[in-house]
């Protein structure tokens, strides 16, 4: 990968260099692609005052498209953007033909929002700029076999509805490690549910979102029996509600998890699963290269470790765990050692790693699952996504994208309401509740 990239760049220093006639292209057309659909190979284009900032770094200068790589030609450097068209591993054929079909963005380009298009940008900023839509819930507290309490975040929809509530399709939602119902990427996905004529259904998990721990016993990636017991509450209510579960990040694993675990017995009709580790030892090694420990890691065990000391009254009764010792967990991997795999009853850490690990877990599902991942996640690197086993086995397909970061995915100059990863929501959930129960 390096050396193409190095080849790339020579060949848009030396193409620069000639400077032929530029083809000038007009900012209302560099929005949301970047460079528009219909351009030639090997064509240069000179963008004429796209921006007025700071020295008009934009003004005046060059873009090379030659097929999928945009060389960006600054005062001071030189950008080489690869834009690859999403790769989407599926042996599924009936699976395959649904998503043609029924999902057009599934044969679309993902063109990043073009000055945040490296990895580490995107996950950052998507957690900075990206609005947080407005949403009343309806909380309650159901109690856990072991007197554990977990909170769920309705919106029944009354309002927007089509069909009757009984009826009504369902959605439950999974947030990220940390996260809860009040994440922008949650918020965004209920909002578009609500849009769709859905009910939403945010699954907090223990201890978070202000619910009170009532046992010494949290949450991880392995584990899916709390997401069993929420799957159960719904169907209960709803006997005859088709219902759907999307999950993101840890959300997502815990998801994953549940589905290859129950297989053709599993509640859900389908799932989705965003930006998950895939393996997580090689998750964990990326997570602790130095720029990536800095922005990420670090901070993840901090807020993990603030979850055990808001609790520690609690935890503390737990008869394998050191307190002090969980509190000066510098990374994810010395939290996991000190208190997810002593709390789950785990022999090593290694063992909990394995054990949450999804890539030897997709010969198991026997529901469809859709996976959105990007080649750049600092979280889950490309070369752990398992698509030589999507495209051997049934009830999965993977969609992996050269940019988009960790739950980033960002499009558009300004990426503040919409992503790439929402619009696959937007259109693989109404697909599946409109023409996949019956057909797949």
């Amino acid at each position: 990968m390096q050396q193409e990239c190095a080849s790339h760049f020579q060949t848009g220093l030396d193409s620069l260099s000639t400077k032929p006639s530029p083809q000038v292209i007009k900012p209302s057309l560099m929005l949301r692609t970047s460079v528009p659909e219909n351009l030639g190979n090997d064509c240069i284009l000179k963008v004429e005052h796209l921006t007025s900032g700071p020295g008009n770094l934009l003004r005046e200068q060059w873009f090379q498209v030659t097929g999928d790589i945009v060389t960006v030609k600054l005062k001071h450097c030189v950008w080489i953007l690869k834009y690859i068209k999403p790769v989407i591993a599926c042996g599924d054929t009936k699976l395959k033909q649904f998503l043609d079909e029924h999902c057009p963005i599934s044969k679309e380009k993902f063109w990043p929002t073009w000055w945040a298009f490296e990895g580490r940008m995107q996950t950052v900023l998507r957690s900075l700029l990206q609005s947080q839509p407005h949403m009343e819930y309806t909380g309650e507290y159901i109690k856990c076999p072991d007197g554990g309490v977990i909170k769920l975040d309705w919106v029944e929809n009354d309002d927007h509805s089509r069909t009757s509530k009984d009826l009504r399709p369902t959605i439950l939602l999974l947030p990220g490690l940390t996260g809860n119902s009040s994440e922008s990427y949650i918020l965004h996905m209920v909002e578009d549910a609500t849009a769709m004529g859905y009910r939403s259904v945010v699954f907090n998990n223990r201890g978070t979102c202000g619910t009170p721990l009532k046992t010494p016993r949290t949450y991880c990636a392995s584990k899916s029996d709390d997401t069993a017991l929420v799957i159960d509450h719904i169907k209960k209510r709803y006997p005859d509600a088709p219902l759907m579960g999307i999950g993101i990040s840890l959300g997502g694993m815990i998801l994953f998890n549940y589905m290859a675990h129950y297989g053709s017995t599993a509640r859900l009709c389908a799932a989705m699963c965003f930006s998950v580790n895939w393996n997580v030892f090689k998750g964990i090694e990326s997570l602790e290269t130095p720029i990536n420990y800095h922005l990420f890691n670090r901070v993840l065990a901090k807020a993990l470790c603030g979850l055990v000391e808001m609790h520690s009254d609690v935890l503390e009764k737990h008869e394998d765990l050191e307190i002090p010792h969980i509190l000066k967990s510098q990374t994810i991997r010395d939290f996991d050692e000190r208190f997810t795999s002593k709390v789950f009853g785990y022999e090593s850490l290694d063992h909990y790693y394995e054990d949450a690990s999804l890539h030897t877990k997709i010969h198991a599902l026997g529901k469809p699952v859709v996976c959105l991942s990007a080649g750049d996640d600092p979280f889950s690197p490309a070369h752990s996504v398992p698509l030589k086993d999507a495209e051997t086995n049934d009830n999965i397909a993977i969609v992996l994208t050269s940019h988009g970061g960790h739950i980033g995915f960002l499009e558009g100059t300004l990426p503040r309401h919409r992503s790439y990863m929402y619009r696959w929501m937007r259109q693989f959930v109404p697909a599946m509740f409109e023409h996949g129960i019956k057909s797949l």
